[in-house]
């Protein structure tokens, strides 16, 4: 790619910045084996806020003849299936890991995108809106792969990119911050409310034990 392009803002397709395969090809639930060694990320497993949840992954053996496709830190997992089409960001992991089918696997192949750039824009309400559009299915629906590879990505510079990053990760540690608080004080308004009954219940009893002396 042109040094000029890598310094300021541009539209480019999916298709022409990332690679995208599927994940595994499971024929059916995907079975549980412990102490294999190779790990099964399923959708229960993911969240757009939370990225994997690894505590929850199963581990499973791999059956026919197709290589599994191991996932790396930085590819990207596309849910293609449902009602909410989001991506998540492979992190860190340790562990020999592959998906199930109901995702797309993602790998930015352009230097001047950040993967987890990527993920905030693929979840962002522009391209959330967009996905509702373009979603087939009349009970479960989906997002075809061409039409993914279709998408329309705004990249920025990496600069501008890791202040948005930045700015997005500050935002979720305040709202989790914030939903903590309400949590607790939830909390405190059950105790109190449970308290407040505790105590009207003993007066009741004690004056009924009055009455009856």
């Amino acid at each position: 790619m042109p040094a000029s392009l890598l310094m300021k803002e541009f539209i480019l397709k999916l298709a022409d910045i990332v690679t995208v395969s599927s994940g595994h090809p499971f024929r059916g639930k995907i079975p549980e084996k412990p102490g294999s060694g190779i790990y099964a990320i399923q959708m229960k497993d993911v969240s757009p806020e939370d990225g994997v949840c690894w505590d929850s992954v199963i581990e499973t053996e791999l059956t026919g003849k197709k290589q599994p496709d191991w996932l790396a830190p930085g590819d990207i997992l596309f849910v293609a299936r449902g009602s909410f089409n989001y991506a998540v960001l492979i992190e860190e992991m340790g562990k020999q890991a592959i998906c199930a089918p109901h995702f797309y696997i993602l790998r930015v192949t352009n230097p001047s995108l950040l993967p987890a750039f990527l993920v905030w824009q693929l979840n962002q309400r522009p391209l959330q809106n967009y996905f509702d559009r373009v979603a087939e299915g009349s009970v479960t629906k989906s997002i075809r792969r061409s039409i993914l590879e279709h998408t329309e990505i705004t990249v920025p510079t990496i600069e501008k990119q890791n202040q948005i990053l930045g700015l997005y990760k500050t935002i979720m540690r305040e709202k989790k911050l914030y939903a903590e608080l309400i949590s607790n004080a939830d909390k405190l308004m059950h105790a109190l409310a449970c308290d407040l009954t505790a105590n009207k219940t003993l007066q009741t009893v004690n004056t009924h034990r009055e009455s009856q002396s």
